[in-house]
Parts: structure tokens; sequence; C-alpha cells
């Protein structure tokens, strides 16, 4: 407990906060876990990710041959980013990353093991980790549990985060509201890690107009509650134009079909049955491409061999089981099923096994095409989806909230999209785990902090 009596460190949401929490107690610190949401170990950002989380120079990328460095990973980043993102914290996250995830495979157990049936698109190594079914809601139920029976973690649910109350050295208190009324507790410390605002429609169209039309595919509590306080506090932002974007959403079910899927070979098709652009550039950037050139409805097609390499992600499992993948003997047959043009698929496919095979170039500029493919095909009838921002309150290499002249708010952190990410500006600089390694990152380091100063 603080000097008044309250938790050492109050966090503020349910998903990739719990890291913080769990790394705070176990150094001795009393933690109290703010969240809106009941369900949270189902409905938040962090239970729908695919569960990836980068990790340099880890002992799982040792045991599989794979030299890495942070270096490298900076270097991926800035790569991606067309040197857009901040190198400050890409550092700062690259350097931490392996220590991230060797943490949260030996203290709190989660059974973690590294991608190595294909890499996501700008990694030039193999990195991320990720546990059995690919699942991010498996990934927080771990995460729940563990903190749910630690003595030093209490939780207060239904709850909001209404403010944060500073005092002349930092912060001091926080005010809650539960359906019994708002109360003022007192703490030196809070990390506000409630996501970004990708669910307030006024602040994406504000910030980044050109994924405002996608369907949202996220918590409905990310309303951009953290970017408020922080702001009225005197932090400073940074990047609220970036955002994750993925091009795969299974309609009508909303599922995520993957982009493992074009990783192993597929690609995406118009309604006129073409390609409109290089699938592999990322799921983030497409998410607009598909947007802008083919009306915002897209098909993946791909055929048993991706169907199987895929089953290993309980998203492609769950799309799947929803029907959503429509098999066909020809391609002229599965255009007819799903209703697109059927002379265009065929053009379109038997010039993509053409370029698979190496006998033709893609004008539209894709090189990586694993195999061709062949026999049965399938179709899976996608739109473009906003996942959640990439921008927020800017912070420092110990995730604490900084003021325009970089000046820390002494007892105020910020993680996950409630911060500025290593994502740049827009969508194309987005990279697997961008939206993971913050949240875990940026929760662990302020843990870190808190416990030194304590």
């Amino acid at each position: 407990m603080n000097a008044e009596g309250g938790p050492d460190l109050v966090v503020a949401g349910a998903g990739g906060g719990l890291a913080a929490a769990l790394r705070a107690a176990s150094l001795g610190l009393d933690v109290l876990v703010v969240e809106t949401n009941e369900h949270f170990a189902v409905g938040n950002n962090t239970a729908m990710s695919t569960a990836m989380i980068p990790g340099a120079g880890s002992r799982w990328q040792r045991d599989a041959g794979v030299d890495d460095s942070a270096e490298t990973f900076v270097g991926d980043i800035m790569a991606k980013t067309h040197d857009e993102a901040d190198s400050a914290l890409a550092t700062t996250l690259a350097g931490v990353s392996a220590e991230l995830v060797e943490w949260l495979a030996d203290e709190v157990g989660m059974p973690l093991s590294l991608v190595t049936d294909f890499d996501y698109p700008g990694h030039s190594r193999t990195r991320c980790h990720t546990v059995p079914g690919r699942s991010g809601r498996s990934m927080l139920s771990h995460l729940v549990r563990e903190a749910r029976r630690h003595p030093r973690i209490d939780f207060l649910v239904p709850a909001h985060l209404d403010d944060v109350l500073v005092g002349e050295s930092g912060v001091r208190a926080v005010v809650v509201s539960t359906p019994g009324g708002a109360e003022e507790i007192p703490t030196d410390a809070v990390l506000l890690a409630t996501n970004g605002f990708a669910a307030n429609r006024d602040l994406v169209a504000q910030h980044a107009p050109e994924i405002a039309d996608a369907v949202y595919h996220g918590s409905e509590a990310s309303t951009g509650d953290a970017l408020s306080i922080g702001t009225r506090l005197g932090g400073a932002t940074a990047y609220l134009d970036a955002y994750q974007g993925h091009a795969a959403l299974a309609m009508p079910a909303a599922t995520l079909t993957g982009w493992a899927t074009v990783m192993h070979g597929a690609f995406l098709v118009d309604r006129h049955g073409r390609r409109f652009g290089d699938e592999t550039t990322g799921y983030s950037e497409y998410a607009a491409a598909v947007l802008q050139h083919a009306d915002g409805q897209a098909w993946i097609i791909l055929d048993a061999r991706i169907d199987e390499a895929c089953s290993v992600f309980q998203d492609y499992l769950d799309t799947r089981a929803s029907g959503a993948v429509k098999w066909a003997d020809t391609a002229r047959e599965l255009a007819e099923q799903v209703g697109i043009d059927a002379d265009g698929l065929e053009q379109t496919l038997a010039r993509t096994q053409r370029m698979a095979r190496g006998d033709a170039q893609d004008e539209l500029g894709r090189t990586s095409w694993e195999q061709e493919l062949t026999g049965r095909l399938a179709a899976v009838a996608v739109r473009p989806a906003l996942f959640h921002t990439q921008g927020g309150l800017r912070v420092d290499e110990h995730a604490r909230v900084v003021d325009d002249s970089a000046t820390p708010i002494a007892g105020l952190y910020a993680a996950g999209g409630a911060a500025m990410g290593i994502s740049g500006h827009g969508a194309g600089g987005y990279l697997a785990g961008n939206g993971l390694l913050p949240a875990l990152g940026l929760s662990y380091l302020a843990a870190n902090h808190v416990a030194a100063g304590r």
C-alpha cells in the first residue's frame, strides 16, 4: 500500500495492462485493476488479437538457429515505417522484447513457442512468439487466471476510471465510478491501459479518415478515455493518424480469416475476379486498398493445402466453422457460387499459377508465392476492418507519459493503444506484434519503474 493506504499501482484496463499488474505484484507492490467490462476476458482488444509477441534474441530463436537481435528488429521497424517511427521507443521495446517473452513464459507460466511455419510481412527474422491455437483469448485467459489468484492484485469490475488527480509531486489519486457510485482512491501511480480511440468514430474520422468507413472490429470501450485524461493532465500526443487495419475479416460472422492464408500463397480478388495490389505488403495497409480499389468487398482465394496450413489458427478454424469458406472443383464453379466474375477469376488464377512457378512477373509487384494453387479451390468473402489505433500519449523509455517538453508527469504511465506506438504514420508501418508488444512491453516497463521508485 502507498502512504495513504491505497494501492501502489492502479491499472486501468484488464488487457495487456495485466502484465503490469503481474510484474508489479511479483516485485512486492499492491495493485488494483480497474475494468469496465465484466466479460473482459473475451471482449477486449488483447483477447481479439492473434497473440503474436515479437521477441528479438529469445531463447526459442536460439534453439531454432535464428540469428536475431534488438538492433535487427529496430531496423525492420524503421524500414517498414520509412523511418517515421519513434526510434527511441522502437529501441526500447525491441530491447526488452526477448526479456518480456521469457518472463511471460518463466514467471507467468505462459506456454509460448516460436512461430516458424511462415513469416509475417516486414519481419526479416522469425521472431513472433505465441500460445497454442494462436488465440488472443487464450493468451488473455492465462493472464487473467494468474492475476486473479495473486494475493497482491485486486480487481474492481465493473468500474470506470473517470479521472486521475495530480498534486505538486505528481499523481495522488484516481476517481473511479462503479454501479454503487464514484469514489476517490489514493495512489501514487496509474497505468492507462484502456486502448486507443478506434471505437470513437468522430476521432477516427478526424485523425485517420482513410479507414473511417471500415468495419470496426475491437472493443467498444476503446473510446479514447486515456487520451482524454492524459491530455487534460498535460500529456503530449503522437502518431494519432496511425492504426492497425486488417483486410481479412470474414463476413457475415466477422471472424478473422488471417493473413497466413496470403503468406502461404493465397490472393485477394474484387467482384470482377481480379487482383488489385500486392497482398504481401501487409494486412494492415491492405485494408485501405480493399476500400479504395475493391469497393470494400473482396474474396480470398485459397486451396486445400493452405486450408490445412492455417488450421493451427483458432481464428481460421472459427472462420471455417462459420461456413465462410466456400469450396468448388474449379475456378468457374467457385466464382459462380460466390457471385464474382468467372472469366476474371479463371484468368487471375492462371496468371498467379504462372507467377508462382516463376514463369511470369507480377505487374502489381508481388514476388512471394509459396506455391501455386491447385486442385479444389475455396473463397472467403472478406471486408476491411479497423482493429485499433496506434497513436496516443507520448511516453518515454519507462512508459511515463511526458508533456510537450518531454518532461514526465510523475506517476502517470501509458501502454498499448493508450500510448504512442511504433508503427509510424497511417497503416503501412504496422508489423505483426506492434499491438501486443507496446501493450505488454510498456506495461512491463511501467511496473519495473514504479517498483524501482519504492
